[in-house]
């Protein structure tokens, strides 16, 4: 069957009344007001319009259709007695000769209200997520997301870079997650890999002579979601520059994102080029992260010394940060409240005093600082009226404490937080390297590909803990959108940086070796970056949750109750490809 219609149900003015129109689309509702009068309501992708029946006739042929059922109209379009000013079709309607059923909805109740999926429990939404796709609401999200796409790749296209897309069957490599692992029908016992970025892919790009390289790239690590992260799969703008600095990546970036982000977001307003540079440890003492976000004007400062032998014991011998706040009114219980927040997301207790609009120190912890109160209301600039927020620990425990508490205390506080914006910033200069939490060892900090600061000089003659490398990330209000860097590009560099942490140039061949070779055949100097495209299309249309803007995500679990992923197979497909499985007796899975 061949199916035409003449308009779109977003597509019929006053220009149009008295024309034979066809419209299609879905059985949205039904407004019955005797048995010959009737008013349906028809919608697809583009919009809605009205459609009158005025037959007993019609009216008993849509007897017994059920919501969500596809119908053909064809019918001679009037003007409304009575318009609706809130629908773009408001001031006409359609008076149907046939009505046809395209596709039937078998089922009388539907899973929820198309128009209120976004009510409903996450688990029904997804797994009944075609359905939740046709409330325009939803599917909004999913057109977005279609559009900040295509802008970006016309951007980028005008920047002189070039679209190329990398393997996705490819080998296993370090990447910081786990790796999902695809087996070789063909070669038993051995396995693929999909990417969790196509990292090395793009650096041997450059050194292949392409100067400008992007790509909206899939990428694919086993990792547990969160709010800002889609477990399984995601997308990045992923792009590489030969013969470039750090500067020329930021150039880039600045050029391409406000613009998007400005005409797409739901705030209107984005910064404008240069982005604000903050080095990792400033990032880490001025606001206790390392993805602040600039619309908070909120500062941490350090307490140690001014709160040291005060006689408070969860402050004994620790780091104490604090930051001041005038014009927080809270009353104790939103106080309380606010502290058990941070202390959930951040695993550190919050303390807090106040200085009185007499000058006096109260509430909180004060009744052990009343001897040192003038060092106190020095040390931290205080003035009356201010609130004290503070926490403590080992140092970047405190440091992660404080952070939490910053942005609490900003959302809480309208006169220091700018709401209806995009704040950008880089977050440069990351240690090189850092001692492991869990090792106590030396370890790379970031990225172990990464250009040292000084180069080998550098590595030769500093302590380890004191170099910096050319590393980057992007942050926008308080989400890292990306990590970037210029790449080491020497192997020379490459396999002195490696052996500091313990590894030798054969370990470097064997875990990377074309990369490795490839650069002993003369590479350029290159440095990238790969804005994760899910959390831009998120902040940009101000949803809290990443899977509002994925078409078909997975759960919290990393599973698809629509499809029934994972899945198990049957034991020929395992025996095609050398696979035996060792699961546990209680396990349903086969063996």
């Amino acid at each position: 069957m061949v199916q035409s219609r003449t308009h779109t149900c977003n597509e019929l003015r006053m220009e149009h009344v008295g024309q034979k129109v066809t419209i299609t689309g879905w059985y949205d509702n039904m407004r019955k007001v005797s048995k010959n009068l009737g008013f349906l309501i028809l919608r697809d992708f583009y919009g809605v319009t009205q459609v009158v029946v005025e037959t007993e006739e019609m009216m008993a042929r849509l007897s017994g259709i059920n919501n969500e059922s596809t119908l053909s109209v064809t019918g001679t379009v009037r003007e409304r007695s009575s318009k609706n000013a809130q629908l773009a079709t408001g001031e006409v309607e359609v008076v149907p000769e046939d009505i046809t059923v395209l596709g039937k909805c078998i089922y009388n109740e539907l899973p929820f209200e198309i128009n209120r999926s976004k009510e409903a429990d996450e688990s029904v939404r997804l797994k009944y997520r075609y359905l939740d796709l046709r409330n325009p609401a939803v599917k909004e999200k999913i057109v977005l997301r279609s559009k900040i796409v295509a802008e970006i790749r016309k951007s980028m296209t005008e920047h002189d870079f070039l679209e190329i897309t990398t393997p996705i069957l490819t080998c296993s490599s370090p990447e910081g997650a786990r790796d999902y692992l695809v087996p070789a029908r063909n070669h038993p016992g051995k396995f693929y890999a999909l990417p969790q970025a196509p990292q090395q892919f793009k650096q041997l790009l450059m050194t292949s002579g392409f100067d400008r390289y992007f790509q909206i790239a899939p990428c694919f690590r086993d990792e547990d979601a969160r709010a800002d992260r889609s477990p399984g799969e995601f997308y990045q703008l992923d792009m590489e520059m030969a013969f470039a600095s750090q500067e020329d990546v930021f150039g880039v970036i600045e050029d391409v994102l406000p613009p998007i982000f400005a005409k797409y977001g739901k705030y209107r307003t984005a910064s404008s080029a240069p982005f604000a540079r903050i080095s990792y440890r400033d990032a880490m003492e001025k606001y206790g992260s390392d993805k602040p976000d600039l619309r908070i004007d909120l500062i941490v400062q350090d307490a140690t010394e001014c709160m040291d032998g005060c006689g408070f014991s969860p402050f004994e011998g620790q780091t104490v940060k604090a930051i001041v706040v005038d014009g927080f009114g809270g009353t104790r219980k939103v106080i309380d409240k606010l502290c058990a927040d941070v202390e959930v997301q951040s695993g550190q207790k919050a303390y807090w005093f106040r200085l009185d609009d007499k000058g006096g120190l109260v509430g909180g912890i004060s009744k052990f600082l009343q001897e040192r109160k003038q060092q106190v209301i020095d040390a931290l600039g205080l003035k009356n009226g201010d609130f004290v927020g503070l926490t403590a620990g080992k140092k970047a425990d405190a440091q992660k404490g404080a952070g939490v508490l910053r942005k609490f205390l900003g959302m809480a506080c309208e006169n220091h937080m700018k709401k209806e914006c995009y704040e950008f910033c880089w977050i440069v200069d990351f240690p090189m390297y850092e001692i492991g939490e869990e090792s106590g060892e030396l370890e790379f900090c970031h990225n172990p590909f990464s250009m040292p600061q000084g180069g080998m000089e550098a590595l030769e003659s500093k302590d380890p803990l004191d170099i910096y490398a050319y590393q980057y990330d992007l942050v926008c209000n308080g989400v890292e959108l990306s990590s970037g860097a210029v790449r080491n590009h020497d192997p020379e560099i490459m396999v002195k940086a490696f052996r500091i942490v313990g590894l030798e140039e054969k370990d470097v061949k064997a875990k990377f070796p074309a990369m490795y070779n490839a650069f002993c055949y003369g590479a350029p100097p290159h440095a990238g970056i790969a804005p994760g495209v899910d959390r831009m299309v998120m902040l940009i249309a101000g949803e809290e949750s990443i899977r509002e803007i994925i078409p078909f995500p997975m759960n919290k679990t990393a599973q698809d109750v629509m499809m029934g992923a994972p899945s198990e197979v049957d034991g020929k497909q395992l025996k095609e490809v050398h696979i035996k499985l060792d699961l546990p007796a209680s396990s349903n899975g086969l063996d």
